[in-house]
């Protein structure tokens, strides 16, 4: 037994590994020696070894699959979320460039960038027909996206628009998904023009269906972001749960005191 003031051995092992992965000694991506090779190392038991992984799995150091083993989590590309994203939609919209601020964000080709979606007509719950300042109940168009960079899930979002302004046009069909210029695009095929988009962002640890599609790593929270856009003082669209990886994201907000 460890004495008041030691570390319990699993704790020792894990922080020995941790330095190695913090320290690139074990670089991302590369498998992690064999419970056998630590146990021999370390003169520790295999129930040690594997509290060691798991605290390590807990932190979103370490990933485990069946058949491969524990690895050192890759890093993965950060994304950088700004106010500047969407007025770079405004002019994508104006030059007619293929791309959204998904696709700025990542500096992708439009070529890589596949969008997983399914839309149904719903009446509002009291939270959404709040953010859109109309009664509960009030028929929308709720488009559930997955986005994808080079094939690999980076983000989940459920958009909802008002049914009534949509309805019957070539934005309520979700087989012209993905749409050049994102919600700005489609808006602005309306005759809206975005002129404001308020968000609301906040941590979580991720739900099941989230961790699946996602394929987030044990003990990684998301970013979670509330949107409201704005064409003058109406509420034209209304995003309920951008979901993000929280170690993929960066936010990045200018604001003017002057």
């Amino acid at each position: 037994m460890p004495t008041p003031h030691e570390r319990p051995r699993y704790a020792r092992v894990a922080d020995e590994l941790r330095r190695r992965i913090m320290s690139g000694a074990i670089p991302p991506g590369s498998i992690l020696p064999s419970e056998s090779a630590l146990m021999s190392e370390f003169g520790v038991a295999r129930g040690t070894v594997r509290e060691a992984f798991g605290l390590l799995r807990s932190e979103g150091l370490i990933v485990t699959e069946m058949g491969r083993g524990s690895y050192a989590r890759p890093v993965l590309p950060v994304r950088r979320l700004g106010s500047a994203r969407y007025r770079r939609e405004l002019e994508q919209v104006r030059t007619g460039e293929l791309g959204t601020s998904f696709t700025a964000d990542r500096s992708m080709p439009w070529a890589e960038y596949t969008l997983d979606r399914e839309f149904r007509e719903v009446p509002a719950d009291r939270a959404t027909a709040e953010l859109f300042g109309v009664d509960p109940g009030t028929v929308i168009l709720e488009r559930r996206f997955v986005f994808r960079s080079h094939g690999v899930p980076q983000q989940m979002s459920t958009s909802c628009l008002l049914l009534d302004m949509v309805a019957g046009t070539p934005v309520a069909d979700p087989d012209r998904e993905p749409w050049p210029g994102g919600n700005t695009g489609q808006l602005y095929s309306l005759g809206i023009t975005i002129t404001g988009v308020r968000e609301m962002v906040r941590a979580r640890m991720p739900l099941r269906d989230e961790i699946e599609t996602l394929k987030i790593p044990g003990g990684v929270p998301v970013v979670t972001i509330t949107r409201q856009t704005y064409a003058g003082d109406r509420v034209v669209e209304v995003a309920t749960d951008i979901v993000i990886p929280a170690d993929r994201v960066e936010l990045d907000y200018w604001i003017d005191l002057s």
